[in-house]
């Protein structure tokens, strides 16, 4: 069998051209989400280290990655060091199927939204075999609660993305951004519901306020990962990051149209669609730290009912709906 090293070396550029750029918005999501709360709450955020403080992120990665890592007595060691690897590989690995424009996209699959399902899935064992393997009992409640979180959370998740897969009609993620293209209002108007659904699951599924709860153990210890010191410590807070910014990319595609101009606004279109897909994103980042910023943090049993008694039911009821109206007026998606 003969390897096609050409073919290879594309994915490879293709791969970078993405990694790249995502890891160094990871690291200034850090910088942005500080300034944005700074200038909320009437402070000035970082503005020490480089003009602005533009060069924070890199002095803080510096600083971690000169720490002392430190493992716990007891603890599983391959287990211990491989789990903050797990969840911020997985938070990369996403962005295989992630179209952010009409050509670019590493692997256009027909079931891109089955992939994205089981990735974002398989993030709670990161979790999971951080709080156990720390040999504590505080990082393993930790852990026990994230992974009860994100469970709950995933089962209004895959019911909100069944009511856009019974508008799009399609599991591709091109195909569903284009389909939005010409979609009656009435549609765009009985999906906004879910998208608002949708972003507070999100909120929960990447453990952010006010759903932080595994960071919060009555303010004492910082959950699955109290034990992690130096560079594990900080790949799971930017798994963290990169995780918000995989699902405000899945939020775009979804429910915003993804590369095409908002609102259907058709003299736009001179834009490059990676440039409308970036500001997109950004927008829903905003909202992700302005979210922070304003609301209190829930105890565990309100975000517990939240997800159980209003958003399941309300999404399982929205999906008989959106059905309902599809198969009354024979919607077929124009692509």
């Amino acid at each position: 069998m003969s390897i096609d090293l050409n073919l290879i070396g594309q994915i490879l550029v293709k791969i970078l051209v993405v990694l790249i750029p995502l890891i160094i918005s990871v690291a200034y999501l850090t910088y942005a989400e500080r300034k944005v709360i700074a200038a909320m709450q009437l402070r000035v955020g970082p503005d020490v280290v480089g003009p602005f403080g533009l060069l924070q992120p890199i002095a803080d990665a510096l600083k971690l990655l000169f720490k002392e890592p430190i493992l716990p007595q007891g603890a599983d060691k391959a287990l211990f060091i491989l789990a903050p690897m797990i969840t911020f590989v997985l938070a990369m690995l996403g962005w295989a199927v992630i179209p952010v424009g009409s050509e670019q996209v590493i692997a256009d699959i027909n079931v891109g939204v089955l992939y994205l399902l089981a990735i974002s899935s398989l993030g709670v064992y990161g979790i999971i075999i951080a709080g156990w393997a720390s040999n504590s009992k505080y990082a393993f409640l930790g852990a026990i609660r994230s992974a009860a979180q994100m469970v709950s959370y995933e089962v209004s998740i895959g019911l909100v993305i069944v009511t856009v897969l019974l508008v799009t009609q399609s599991l591709n993620l091109k195909e569903i951004v284009l389909a939005q293209k010409n979609m009656p209002l009435y549609l765009d108007l009985l999906l906004l519901p879910m998208m608002v659904i949708f972003f507070i699951s999100i909120l929960a599924e990447t453990n952010r306020h006010p759903f932080d709860l595994p960071e919060a153990e009555a303010e004492l210890v910082a959950g699955y990962n109290v034990e992690y010191s130096s560079m594990g410590f900080a790949m799971f807070f930017l798994g963290e990051y990169a995780n918000m910014i995989l699902m405000s990319a899945i939020t775009v595609i979804l429910f915003m149209g993804g590369w095409l101009p908002p609102f259907g606004i058709t003299f736009l279109e001179f834009v490059p669609g990676i440039i409308w897909f970036c500001l997109k994103i950004m927008f829903c980042l905003f909202v992700f730290i302005w979210v922070r910023a304003a609301l209190p943090r829930y105890r565990y049993d309100q975000l517990m009912r939240l997800g159980w008694k209003v958003l399941l039911p309300i999404s399982l009821a929205w999906v008989v709906l959106i059905a309902g109206v599809v198969v009354y007026t024979d919607y077929r998606p124009i692509l």
